[in-house]
């Protein structure tokens, strides 16, 4: 049986005092640790009424962060160490895995690939400005990085840094964004539409831009073979979905799914583009789509916190505090800059009318999940440092904050929601 001091703080205490020594087997310090996953973020959000410019999962994000090793475990190590024993986030890390990837596959579900051929010259000229620009002002701060040691990871050359920081300022979160948007009430709306296009030809490209990054020339091999292995398997999965009933194909989906991350692993790539191309590959209209709705809500609510808490728990200040918060700045002013800039260009191209390039601008620069998960990926395979990640994870929740109030005032000023 293993046992850990169970520690009562007071709150003006800045040492943690040890109160009374409790027998906790592992299975009661996981459970203990989703307790405070679960509850804490809920009680910030509802007493504080965050919800117009922090939704639940960035203050859950918010919240990982705080509990994380380079806060709570600085200022209450014993507590800390109490509640993340390393077998506890070991199973932590399992579930966030898990949750993660069947949100990314709902995500590759819900892709109309269709709708984008149909919308093509809008949706390019929109969705190649919104990804370029910030890609070219999040890779410059990059370079301007690199002139510090310590930013980039152990396993990553200085092209797989630049590139994998600036598209993370690329980036758009697809989830936050319908999130955003059915708060805006224009999410049905021609307006929402368009907007949910170009954010998801930018997914296109996103995943393609990290399958790149990610490409192990010693392992090239294994890369190809599980590329061409895929075409086949995706056909044949694409055709035997056709022939069974929906009951069933809501099973075989996620065998489908551990398939594919479990392949693209082992080639070299990361389970993260094996649950993309799982989902891409699969039609929405398979599926009701309210089943789909209610899936993507129930793991957003039940299983996605642990990875929202995961994610804090690989934050590091080893840089230095304001280092690491002036490096997220410049990357916040890059993606936001950028992504403005990107979208009113495309916008003078394309005849919109005043005032809706910033909305759409603003909109497309919301980052937290999908970014999350893009950097979670970098630093996984040792090409951004856990540093950067934390500069990365601040610019996300920043720029996600700032959505809201920046355009609910214009969204009604320009009738949008009509």
């Amino acid at each position: 049986m293993d046992y850990n001091i169970l520690y009562v703080q007071a709150g003006l205490f800045i040492r943690p005092m040890p109160f009374i020594r409790v027998p906790m087997k592992t299975a009661e310090t996981f459970l203990l640790s989703m307790i405070v996953i679960f509850t804490i973020p809920y009680l910030v959000w509802r007493v504080f009424k965050t919800d117009f410019f922090a939704p639940l999962v960035v203050v859950q994000i918010i919240i990982g962060i705080i509990l994380g090793p380079g806060l709570m475990g600085n200022w209450f190590p014993d507590v800390y160490e109490t509640i993340f024993r390393v077998d506890v986030i070991k199973s932590l890390d399992g579930i966030a895995w898990w949750a993660v990837m069947i949100f990314v596959l709902t995500a590759g579900i819900e892709l109309d690939v269709k709708l984008l051929k149909a919308h093509r010259r809008d949706a390019g000229i929109t969705a190649a400005s919104a990804l370029i620009f910030p890609l070219v002002t999040g890779s410059i701060i990059a370079f301007i990085a690199l002139t510090t040691p310590g930013w980039i990871g152990p396993h990553g050359s200085t092209w797989q840094f630049v590139l994998g920081v600036g598209m993370s300022c690329a980036v758009t979160a697809l989830p936050i964004l319908v999130l955003f948007l059915e708060k805006l009430k224009i999410l049905r709306t021609p307006f929402g539409q368009r907007v949910l296009r170009y954010a998801s030809f930018d997914d296109v490209a996103i995943w393609g831009v990290l399958a790149l990054i990610l490409l192990d020339w010693e392992r090239i091999q294994h890369q190809v073979l599980f590329l061409a292995g895929y075409v086949v398997a995706a056909f044949l999965f694409r055709h035997g979905l056709r022939r069974i009933s929906e009951a069933d194909r809501r099973y075989v989906i996620f065998i489908w799914l551990a398939l594919c991350g479990w392949a693209a692993d082992w080639s070299g790539l990361h389970f993260m583009v094996g649950s993309f191309l799982a989902g891409v590959v699969i039609d929405a209209e398979f599926f009701d789509q309210r089943w789909l709705d209610s899936l993507r809500r129930i793991v957003l609510m039940t299983i996605m916190p642990v990875f929202f808490l995961s994610t804090g728990l690989k934050t590091s200040w080893t840089m230095g505090g304001s280092a690491v918060f002036l490096f997220a700045l410049g990357l916040l002013f890059a993606a936001i800059a950028g992504k403005l800039i990107g979208v009113r260009f495309a916008g003078s191209l394309l005849g919109w009318r005043k005032g809706e390039a910033s909305v759409v601008g603003w909109l497309l620069q919301t980052k937290a999940l999908i970014m999350i998960i893009f950097s979670n990926i970098l630093l996984d395979r040792g090409i951004i440092s856990s540093s950067t990640f934390t500069a990365l994870l601040l610019m996300a929740v920043l720029s996600t904050m700032l959505t809201i109030p920046m355009i609910s005032k214009a969204v009604t000023e320009l009738g949008l929601r009509s």
